[in-house]
């Protein structure tokens, strides 16, 4: 989050309170990017939707990995048993972006996994006069189901970190 304080050195929460509070810090993130995507979408400028949610969705993610503590470089300064549960925490609840840098082929990758834009388009072709305002709609909500959907993915790596006791001496 630019212009905030350097996040790099953020911790796993350290309980299930400040689990809570991370998790609401970065839903509102989400709802504010998701507002950003549905103006951008709103625009008629060919693509720039689709140019706008790569990076708008990329640094999103990047955002809520280091609110967590579970950027690729936060993870990496766990003690060697935590990094493996943290790993291992990612892959069993499905958060394939939970410690991982964030490129735009991953974005690209994932966007069309879930049919982001092909719904988008699709109603920009039903509703030919509204189909702007139908899409930013439907592409706000698109985004913001796969924010809460990487939030709450690093709310459960986060939990599980904090039953394994990393914030406890060794």
């Amino acid at each position: 989050m630019r212009g905030k304080k350097d996040t790099n050195w953020a911790l796993v929460p350290a309980s299930a309170g400040d689990i809570a509070a991370v998790r609401e810090r970065c839903r509102q993130l989400v709802r504010r990017r998701a507002m950003l995507s549905a103006g951008v979408a709103a625009v008629p400028i060919p693509g720039l939707d689709v140019v706008s949610d790569l990076r708008l969705f990329a640094l999103l993610i990047d955002d809520i990995n280091q609110e967590f503590g579970l950027s690729e470089q936060q993870i990496e300064r766990l003690q060697p048993k935590f990094r493996l549960i943290a790993y291992e925490a990612a892959i069993g609840v499905g958060g394939m972006l939970v410690g991982k840098v964030v490129t735009r082929e991953v974005v690209v990758q994932l966007l069309k996994r879930t049919g982001f834009k092909a719904v988008a388009r699709q109603a920009g072709k039903l509703v030919p006069l509204a189909g702007q305002l139908a899409s930013a709609g439907i592409g706000f909500f698109a985004f913001r189901q796969i924010g809460y959907q990487h939030v709450e993915a690093c709310a459960r790596v986060a939990q599980e970190l904090v039953t394994a006791g990393v914030h406890r001496p060794a």
